[in-house]
């Protein structure tokens, strides 16, 4: 199974500038200890698509929960608008921590996962995780039965979740746009 991370990081970005057309400097919270070549296309999709949409990035690195406060306080004074974070076990595991402090510093935050919009994050699109598990279980049922890992094809999702928290947007005083909540599978309002 592949969760095209890649092509969605892109979409992410083009959705949070419809969202925040004055978004110009956009923070990519990330864990450097989750780094690996899995990663760099991921960077590639979203530094490719800055420039498009007129945004510069800044890399802002986190190790564990400690390093959230700083972080953020660190993109308040850089003047970041806007932030992408980069799904790992860390930044998935903590989705209030990272929401709380996205609205106290006033910063409209993108996500991978519908769970960090439930927890108060302000948009997510991307795979949905907990389909592509059910899905990974067709091929454990296939690996049990004595198929070769190497013979079963590598599967992409179809299906990409866009949700977008009104009450979010409220607390960041952003008005989202008609043709945005028309696209959003799940709009969680206040």
């Amino acid at each position: 199974m592949t969760g095209l991370s890649d092509e969605t990081i892109a979409k992410r970005l083009g959705l949070l500038k419809e969202v925040v057309p004055r978004l110009s400097r956009v923070a990519v919270l990330w864990n450097p200890i989750f780094y690996n070549r899995g990663r760099e296309p991921q960077w590639r999709a979203i530094e490719d698509a800055a420039p498009k949409l007129g945004v510069t990035l800044q890399s802002v690195e986190v190790q564990r929960l400690e390093d959230f406060e700083g972080a953020f306080a660190s993109m308040t004074r850089s003047r970041v608008n806007g932030v992408i974070v980069f799904p790992d076990p860390l930044t998935v595991r903590y989705p209030q921590q990272i929401a709380d402090l996205a609205i106290r510093h006033r910063l409209p935050a993108a996500y991978q996962d519908r769970e960090s919009v439930q927890a108060g994050g302000l948009l997510s699109y991307g795979f949905n995780f907990f389909e592509s598990a059910r899905r990974a279980a067709y091929f454990v049922d296939k690996i049990l039965k004595g198929a070769k890992p190497a013979d079963l094809p590598v599967e992409q999702p179809t299906k990409f979740d866009f949700v977008v928290n009104l009450k979010t947007a409220k607390a960041l005083g952003l008005t989202i746009p008609p043709s945005v909540l028309l696209r959003a599978d799940e709009v969680i309002h206040p």
